[in-house]
């Protein structure tokens, strides 16, 4: 019987800091989007609910620590489309080398955090304007 292949290991892919920890921290970041859903889902069935679970909600979502919690998945939001557009650009074959992808690292940690700083004064901005 002929031996089977078996796949490479890691030691065989060049796995150079940046590419890892911007990897890494987008898995994470789809994971964290993803448990926020829980809270996008418990405002969607109070509002489906009336306007008496929808006023239990939102005094709830609205409390000091959920604010903090919006600010956190704002922030993870922020990266997550970054990083996303950056495999975007990988699927098309560019950016593969290895400067192209520092720089494109850089880039995604910039943009993100210019992205979430934009969001996040446009939504404080008009939070206190109503």
């Amino acid at each position: 019987m002929a031996a089977r292949p078996t796949s490479p290991h890691l030691s065989v892919y060049r796995m150079y800091r940046y590419t890892l920890l911007t990897s890494v921290l987008n898995r994470a970041t789809g994971l964290v989007l993803a448990l926020g859903l829980i809270l996008l889902v418990y405002w969607l069935m109070a509002l489906a609910a009336g306007p008496a679970a929808y006023a239990r909600a939102a005094a709830l979502l609205g409390l000091g620590v959920f604010k903090i919690v919006w600010l956190a998945l704002l922030a993870v939001y922020s990266y997550h489309l970054c990083a996303g557009v950056r495999h975007l650009v990988w699927d098309t074959g560019r950016g593969l080398e290895r400067a192209q992808s520092r720089a494109s690292a850089y880039l995604v940690l910039i943009a993100s955090a210019v992205l979430f700083v934009a969001l996040a004064a446009w939504l404080l901005g008009r939070g206190h304007a109503a």
